[in-house]
């Protein structure tokens, strides 16, 4: 596959993504907009607006000057950018700011269609400030972002849904990467252990530890691995997104509970 190829695919997920965002929001009751998520001090206002914000920027639109004031559910610098087109929007109407994501979408793709990209190393003229993103890394991660707020959104408000889709496969394989880390690093699994992650709708995966300490996908399935973990889709993401734990009722072991249980506490791969 060229890097064009590749490229593409990511570009036409994050349309997808982004498709699917709005038609979510297009669909909320106003008192819907105030509903708190699990990402502290947002409600899906919030969530939205923060959604509006980087496509915006990434559609070429300068950004908003602001004073963030005492948030005190800012616990890190790198909260002050996100916040910032947050506090931007806090008078918008939610008409306001999906007509602003679709715009901004609508300007974003247009220019990656007029002018896609075909080297995957090179750096985008507009991207994410204070990221020195490569396009790989821009059009990759961007669907898997739009993605994971919808379903901020769909749990804050009680809208399930968007798990049978190319953004939702899309942020499933992105988050599965980082299992063998998961599991070798902070599971502290020894050399020669093996552990299989079952995910219903896709195909088990299966980690295994090599002498070298590290932590790998294996080829084929391992006939009595030491453990595996049953999630149902949900359980799965916000674990590995770091949004809340998972309902015990929905995640199942079988084999080495303790390996499990460090395992399972520490599946979040990004905030």
């Amino acid at each position: 596959m060229t890097d064009q190829e590749l490229l593409a695919g990511y570009i036409a997920v994050g349309r997808r993504a982004i498709d699917d965002f709005l038609a979510l929001l297009e669909q909320l009751p106003n008192d819907a907009w105030n509903s708190p998520t699990d990402l502290p001090g947002w409600d899906v206002k919030a969530v939205a607006s923060h959604v509006a914000h980087l496509e915006s920027v990434l559609a070429g639109d300068p950004e908003p000057t602001v004073e963030l004031g005492d948030l005190p559910h800012l616990t890190a610098p790198t909260g002050d950018y996100t916040e910032r087109g947050v506090v931007a929007r806090r008078d918008h109407a939610p008409a306001d700011i999906i007509r602003e994501i679709r715009e901004s979408a609508d300007a974003r793709f247009a220019a990656l269609e007029a002018d896609p990209p075909t080297d995957a190393s090179a750096k985008p003229v507009l991207g994410v400030p204070g990221l020195s993103w490569d396009w790989r890394t821009l059009l990759r991660n961007r669907p898997l972002d739009v993605w994971m707020h919808e379903q901020d959104i769909r749990r804050a408000v009680g809208l399930p849904g968007g798990f049978d889709t190319a953004p939702a496969e899309h942020t499933v394989r992105y988050f599965a990467e980082s299992l063998g880390f998961v599991v070798a690093k902070r599971g502290k699994a020894t050399a020669g252990t093996s552990v299989v992650f079952a995910l219903n709708g896709l195909p088990p995966l299966a980690v295994g530890v090599g002498e070298n300490g590290r932590g790998s996908v294996l080829r084929t399935l391992p006939e009595q691995p030491d453990v595996r973990i049953d999630f149902d889709a949900e359980s799965f993401i916000v674990l590995a997104g770091g949004r809340r734990p998972a309902d015990p009722q929905r995640v199942r072991v079988t084999g080495d509970e303790q390996l499990a249980g460090r395992i399972l506490a520490g599946m979040t791969v990004t905030g």
